[in-house]
């Protein structure tokens, strides 16, 4: 079995697709109206609206009431991506809910909240432990 997806449900594509575009430097497909998908070399974050899990009725995600998962993102540098984030539109400028901080288990990690409240963290590792976990 291999990871290929998470799919975040929203109730605006559009602003969701370009909020993980300015984060990750990633470009957005939007194939639909209701879809957009940003490929990464482990993975891809899938965006789409209600329409794309209707079939679920009551059992369907709810958007916007995430309040459990955090996507996380390998970067380079935490603290470089920081003043990369900081210095995007004002407007569109995520929230950062923790700075850069050095975590006990060996990263280095940025927390934002997307547009819909959803948690994102950013993280590097710093000690040689987690960069082997990483092979790095």
């Amino acid at each position: 079995m291999d990871f290929v997806s998470v799919r975040v449900i929203t109730h605006d594509v559009e602003r969701l697709a370009t909020f993980w575009e300015r984060v990750t430097g990633l470009r957005a497909t939007r194939p639909v109206p209701v879809f957009a998908e940003l490929r990464t070399p482990a993975g891809t974050i899938a965006i789409g609206s209600p329409a794309t899990v209707g079939m679920l009725g009551d059992a369907a995600p709810v958007p916007g009431h995430n309040r459990s998962v955090f996507i996380e993102l390998l970067v380079d540098d935490v603290d470089a991506t920081r003043e990369r984030v900081r210095a995007l539109v004002p407007q569109t400028v995520p929230e950062i809910v923790l700075e850069p901080t050095d975590m006990p288990w060996g990263n280095r990690s940025m927390i934002l909240r997307d547009p819909d409240g959803g948690l994102v963290n950013l993280f590097t590792p710093v000690t040689p432990e987690a960069k082997a976990r990483y092979g790095l």
